[in-house]
């Protein structure tokens, strides 16, 4: 079938494009992949695979399931799967994922947290416990 209905296709094979020469200020919210090769100044969240391409920039933060990075990043990444720098790739901020591939010439600041539950506040054990343990 050369065409099909827009209900036959797949959310999942939808790409959102911010293309060259775009600049978008705000937050962006999908559930299907975004590739950003224009400037993004804000927080964007994805149920799927966000890509920066080499062309990318984004400065704010950055939620997704998998993500491949080949421009720059200045925010927290928080990706649940896998997470490529790819060589061309350069991040400021922090980084909590899954799984991690580094290509030699990537570049990286910051602190990285793989394969690990983040700890919500009411998690954390207060000064008290701490010091109760501490004194047995």
């Amino acid at each position: 079938m050369v065409f099909s209905s827009p209900s036959a296709s797949s959310s999942s094979s939808t790409v959102n494009i911010i293309g060259p020469g775009t600049q978008i200020v705000g937050e962006i919210n999908s559930e299907s992949d975004i590739r950003i090769e224009g400037k993004i100044k804000g927080t964007i969240h994805s149920k799927a695979k966000v890509t920066i391409g080499t062309s990318g920039v984004v400065d704010g933060d950055i939620l997704c399931d998998s993500a491949d990075m080949s421009g720059k990043i200045f925010g927290k990444l928080e990706v649940s799967d896998m997470l490529f720098l790819k060589s061309t790739a350069y991040l400021e901020g922090d980084i909590t994922t899954g799984k991690l591939i580094v290509e030699a010439g990537a570049r990286f600041t910051g602190s990285c947290r793989m394969g690990v539950k983040e700890i919500k506040p009411s998690e954390k054990p207060s000064q008290n416990q701490i010091q109760k343990k501490e004194a047995i």
